[in-house]
């Protein structure tokens, strides 16, 4: 465990989910696969769908309305509903569609191998302090096996603007009733994480999973309060 800043007295800790409290990486590729082959099988229309074309659809979206990135899961509702029409599906059907692939999607969002550390990190921390989730994804904790740690869990979209926008960190505060700066958030990226939760007053804890020197990383902005390089750091914490 490395100290960058000064450290206040920590009264709650939020996290952020994806690639910090599992590797989200296998999920996502699997997820993506799956989808993909289910989008191809729903209608004839769809059968030679692939990657770009989808990557397409969801640029033109963003071009249009720059506000859908900050909540994933309608952004990518909304790209399969327009893919299906701009393949000449109609418009019920097309809704059916979306909505019978979404739920494809989110079966396979949550396979998600979490670690036995992991629960045992936050099985430990619950017990001092109250946890809370923040998470710009759409992993839901109630179907991975986590929900049981935190108080509630912040998603973007839902719960406002994406990280690093301050509003979830912010309303974390608002809901346990404490102030930022006795809040630690933790989480992997440099950007999302340490500088939005630095930025609006919080303590900040980088996981670095990339065994990278924070000084010769890139998207380094702000130094966080401390670094650990696996969550079971977390517990010598007082």
């Amino acid at each position: 465990m490395k100290f960058y800043r000064a450290r206040q007295q920590i009264e709650a800790i939020t996290f952020d989910l994806d690639d910090t409290l599992y590797d989200n990486g296998p999920v996502i590729r699997r997820t993506e696969a799956e989808t993909m082959q289910f989008l191809r099988q729903y209608h004839p229309a769809m059968a030679d769908i692939d990657a770009q074309e989808w990557r397409d659809v969801r640029a033109e979206l963003l071009a249009r309305d720059a506000e859908i990135c900050h909540d994933v899961t309608a952004w990518r509702h909304q790209a399969l509903y327009c893919a299906m029409l701009r393949r000449g599906l109609p418009e019920e059907q097309a809704r059916v569609g979306a909505e019978a692939t979404m739920q494809h999607f989110a079966h396979w969002r949550s396979q998600i191998d979490v670690p036995q550390e992991t629960h045992d990190t936050l099985k430990l921390l619950a017990t001092r302090w109250p946890l809370v989730a923040i998470t710009n994804g759409n992993a839901n904790p109630d179907l991975i096996g986590l929900s049981d740690y935190f108080q509630f869990t912040l998603v973007a979209g839902r719960d406002g603007r994406s990280k690093p926008w301050d509003d979830m960190y912010q309303l974390a505060a608002e809901r346990l009733q404490l102030p930022l700066a006795h809040i630690l958030h933790v989480g992997d990226d440099l950007t999302t994480d340490v500088a939005g939760s630095v930025r609006c007053g919080m303590q900040s804890c980088w996981i670095n999973l990339r065994a990278g020197n924070l000084m010769q990383i890139g998207d380094s902005r702000l130094l966080p309060h401390m670094e650990i390089s696996q969550l079971a750091s977390l517990t010598l914490l007082r």
